[in-house]
């Protein structure tokens, strides 16, 4: 009988219920470690808990996140809840002992986040923070053509994130428009993190940078009538790695049209790579020394051979989808528990992503390259 690790979930929204998914179908795909349960789960009142509880297969439930925290029957805790929140909750797993896994981004400035990594790292607690699209096993095999070579020296990254769910003008003021719940990053906090993330784990570290910011739609409707939003809606940024190649990032949630624009472009000097998330089961591989009537990008179907796809399914072309790549995460979680090793991507990670949004933020504000 594997050992049982008794999951706390702090948050009932879109990621609370993906990672509810995740931990009772992990130990299915993969040999873990140890077999996660789904002990307690906490909202922000106690009715609406109970009823997401039984729900969704929650053991327990609680209106307060204190408790679940602090409970003896949590043995490591996942918080699922807006940016605002995260260092408070984190900082009472430090106090518990507790392993804990933190959505992205880690904290709503990088000196939060640099408060939890020095925490979970001095308490030697196990920590992840949760960047779920570079897990695809597209993504995944992306990493191993660059670093291996393949491609040549990268000398160029276009790279995006864009999305439309705040497309529409009717749509009301939220957390998300709101800098004292969300954080002064609108879409650079919520998207673009996510694929500053992906350039960081694909090409490298960023050495400098340049943003601009806009607000597209500066009013909507709050509870008591118009509100402004205070954070940005779309931008751009270009970027410079360490390693010398050159980049561009757009992101936004103001996208019409685009639901998952998640894409990257990456070019070496013996080939390029090219992804986009809609379209999450196939990687476009240009490979630049073939003979010119063979020249053009080739699409790499996903299958069993490509990382932590057979977990899933045994066909070619059959596909994984969003909920399989937070599964991978939870095995990776259950893996540092188990180990003690710490497994990418750590507070130390998230605090890099945070570094950066943070140097876009003051470049917007001052008009200028910003070095990291």
């Amino acid at each position: 009988m594997k050992h049982e690790l008794r999951i706390g979930l702090i948050g009932a929204g879109y990621m609370g219920k993906a990672h509810t998914l995740a931990f009772q179908s992990v130990a299915a795909a993969f040999d873990t470690p140890m077999r996660p349960v789904c002990e307690m789960i906490a909202t922000s009142t106690a009715a609406g808990a109970a009823e997401v509880a039984a729900r969704w297969g929650w053991t327990r439930s609680t209106g307060d996140w204190k408790q679940l925290v602090d409970d003896p029957r949590v043995d490591a805790v996942v918080i699922a809840t807006p940016p605002r929140t995260h260092l408070p909750m984190v900082l009472a797993c430090v106090a518990a002992g507790k392993p804990v896994f933190c959505e992205k981004p880690l904290g709503a400035t990088a000196e939060e986040s640099l408060v939890m990594a020095e925490a979970v790292e001095i308490a030697r607690l196990p920590n992840m923070v949760g960047f779920n699209y570079i897990r695809t096993p597209a993504s995944q095999l992306a990493r191993q053509i660059v670093a291996s070579g393949e491609i040549g020296d990268v000398i160029q990254v276009t790279a995006e994130h864009v999305e439309d769910y705040l497309h529409d003008p009717s749509l009301p003021a939220s957390w998300r428009t709101r800098i004292a719940t969300g954080t002064e990053a609108g879409a650079l906090g919520d998207v673009a993190t996510h694929i500053v993330n992906a350039c960081l784990r694909l090409v490298g570290p960023i050495e400098s940078l340049v943003a601009d910011l806009a607000i597209v739609q500066p009013m909507r409707e709050g509870p008591d009538g118009p509100e402004a939003v205070e954070n940005d809606d779309q931008g751009q940024m270009l970027l410079r790695f360490a390693n010398g190649a050159s980049g561009s990032l757009s992101f936004s949630r103001m996208a019409a049209g685009r639901k998952m624009g998640y894409t990257y472009r990456i070019t070496g000097t013996r080939g390029a790579i090219h992804f986009d998330q809609e379209d999450q089961n196939a990687l476009w591989l240009y490979d630049a020394s073939s003979e010119p009537a063979r020249r053009g990008f080739q699409k790499l179907l996903m299958g069993p051979a490509h990382p932590d796809y057979l977990a899933f399914n045994q066909g070619v072309g059959h596909g994984t989808g969003y909920n399989e790549q937070i599964t991978i995460e939870a095995r990776d979680f259950l893996q540092a528990i188990a180990t003690g090793d710490a497994v990418w991507p750590t507070f130390r990670d998230g605090l890099e992503v945070d570094r950066v949004i943070a140097a876009a933020l003051v470049s917007h504000r001052e008009r200028r390259w910003v070095s990291l």
